[in-house]
């Protein structure tokens, strides 16, 4: 099989983090119950995360290391996440204290931050999603480093980052549907 024939693998990487990333932001901005963490979860492990590595896999097969890198490292990313949440509730790890998840979430900024230099040279939508992934991670980070200090500033932030991360989530959603059958009514220049 030539590499002319295989599928393109970034819309299913693409559309496992947006829709992910607009569930979970849907909770923090208060649109959606917490009660909805269940669910949040399941598609944070199998359509956020293995969804992703998956995708990561396929462009490694294709020979793009940026998307191999990209998919897989987000991919595990919601594995961590989820399971940061899940092991204190099995008993099997102690919660994560806000100091320590503000660090987790500002080195993931920092990947994140870095990685979207990389997509200087591609279109514009998957700058959009680099770039507002790198404010929704500082953005996190800074709500619980604040908690530390003011409740009712830490929880605003918050909230404003659930909505941040909700336009991060829908600008991958997008840019997934775009990349599925080269849509033309999507445009991403």
């Amino acid at each position: 099989m030539s590499e002319t024939e295989l599928a393109n693998p970034a819309p299913l990487g693409l559309l496992g983090f947006g829709m992910t990333t607009i569930l979970l932001n849907l909770k923090t901005a208060g649109i959606i119950p917490a009660t909805a963490l269940g669910m949040i979860f399941a598609m944070g492990v199998f359509y956020g995360g293995l969804a992703q590595i998956f995708a990561g896999l396929l462009e490694f097969r294709k020979g793009n290391t940026f998307g191999t890198v990209a998919f897989c490292s987000y991919g595990l990313f919601w594995l961590t996440f989820v399971f940061l949440h899940v092991f204190p509730l099995l008993g099997w790890a102690a919660t994560v204290d806000k100091a320590s998840m503000s660090a987790y979430l500002a080195c993931w900024g920092v990947f994140t931050l870095l990685m979207f230099f990389g997509t200087l040279k591609t279109n514009r939508v998957l700058q959009f999603v680099f770039l507002s992934l790198a404010i929704l991670f500082f953005m996190l980070s800074a709500a619980d480093a604040l908690s530390l200090i003011s409740a009712e500033i830490s929880a605003v932030l918050a909230v404003a980052a659930g909505y941040e991360g909700v336009v991060c989530g829908a600008s991958a959603f997008y840019l997934g549907l775009a990349e599925v059958n080269g849509w033309p009514v999507f445009p991403v220049e």
